[in-house]
């Protein structure tokens, strides 16, 4: 994994490698960044600069044996603590014992060289451990100190990257406390979050904060068409319905973007129409798609929600819709909503978006916010 296969973020890269070159990167440093960003990334980048034994000005050599075994993430001085399922004394099916014998580091050297935008939600269908509870346990921690315990194998940098901190419990984050704050010598801590909210203050207290900017529209477009996922003309639909989430845009690369905008149009149009039958028969549809398709479609739908604001504001110089829809936004703005409404609307899109996210029955979940939809765009101003 090397900086420039990260698109962008050239201000992030400068800023980490200069700490390196000045010898001054902390031992515990915490990548936190929004979700979609190259948080996991630009750690593995870091690393694999770390362990090059013919580093670049500005990046690994990507020859050597070290670049080659970090391209597979086999190199026996990274090391990985995971959220995974707590593991019972007893097996109750099947189901249980097959789980006991996944190998989720090799699960995850996998998991981040195919999907390194990728969120726990991705992790978890990647295992197939939908029904379980994650954490990173006392167990687990007990096993971080063992590991860096050892010496370095290649006498460069002993790594742990510790994915998904934020799903720590108190005892095992407790049980890192010394060795974050005073590690054995040429040891790195690298951990990765974007929910650094979450983490107890004695932990951020003894990390470096780096952090991880989304990506902007360019870099999202750039990429995109670089790396041949799509057209241009598409990735200026897609760009800004990701909103700096890669993860997103990867995901909306196998949607089709246009249709999504105009059953948005459709969509609201029966809301404000109070169509039931139709309204009913369209949630139905909408229950169809699998959940990313889902999920993007009420991204479109706050998307339109954001350029009625600009529109309505005259700062039409933000807006990322494409021309074909201005005129539908300006009249949805003029003769339909007003602020309260908008954010009323973007509030119920948003929560909508969460339970779906939480396996909501579909059906029920876009049923049920038609037709509030349509109580807010039908009310009196």
């Amino acid at each position: 994994m090397l900086f420039s296969s990260i698109p962008g973020l050239q201000d992030v890269k400068e800023k980490i490698l200069q700490a390196v070159k000045n010898n001054h990167l902390a031992h515990a440093l915490l990548f936190h960044g929004p979700e979609g960003s190259a948080n996991l990334k630009m750690a593995l980048a870091l690393s694999t600069f770390l362990h090059c034994q013919n580093p670049l000005e500005d990046d690994a050599c990507g020859q050597c044996a070290s670049c080659l075994k970090m391209a597979k993430l086999v190199h026996p001085d990274l090391n990985f603590a995971l959220p995974i399922p707590s593991l019972t004394k007893k097996k109750e099916d099947e189901d249980e014992e097959k789980e006991t014998k996944i190998d989720f580091t090799a699960s995850f050297r996998n998991f981040a060289l195919n999907t390194p935008y990728g969120n726990i939600s991705d992790w978890i269908y990647h295992n197939d451990i939908e029904k379980k509870q994650l954490n990173i346990s006392r167990a687990a921690a007990k096993t971080i100190l063992n590991t860096i315990s050892l010496k370095s194998f290649e006498g460069g940098y002993k790594i742990m990257l510790i994915w998904g901190v934020e799903y720590m419990n108190i005892q095992s984050a407790n049980s890192l406390l010394k060795v974050l704050e005073e590690p054995p010598p040429k040891t790195l801590f690298l951990l990765l979050t974007t929910q650094p909210e979450q983490l107890l203050t004695t932990i951020l207290s003894r990390t470096q904060k780096v952090m991880i900017r989304a990506f902007t529209d360019e870099e999202i477009k750039d990429h995109l068409v670089k790396e041949e996922l799509c057209s241009r003309e598409a990735s200026e639909q897609i760009a800004p319905l990701a909103d700096g989430n890669m993860r997103e845009a990867f995901r909306l690369v196998d949607q089709v973007v246009d249709e999504n905008t105009t059953q948005v149009r459709d969509w609201y149009r029966l809301c404000f129409s109070l169509k039931t039958g139709e309204i009913i028969a369209q949630a139905e549809d909408f229950a169809k798609r699998d959940k990313e398709g889902q999920k993007s479609l009420l991204l479109s739908g706050i998307n339109v929600l954001r350029e009625v604001i600009l529109s309505k504001s005259q700062l039409t110089g933000l807006m990322r819709s494409v021309p074909e829809d201005r005129g539908f936004i300006e009249n949805l703005g003029v003769h339909v909503l007003d602020e309260d409404k908008i954010l009323s609307m973007y509030r119920l899109m948003n929560e909508a978006h969460y339970h779906l996210e939480r396996n909501a029955s579909p059906k029920i979940l876009f049923t049920d916010l038609s037709f509030q939809l349509a109580r807010i765009m039908r009310k009196k101003n």
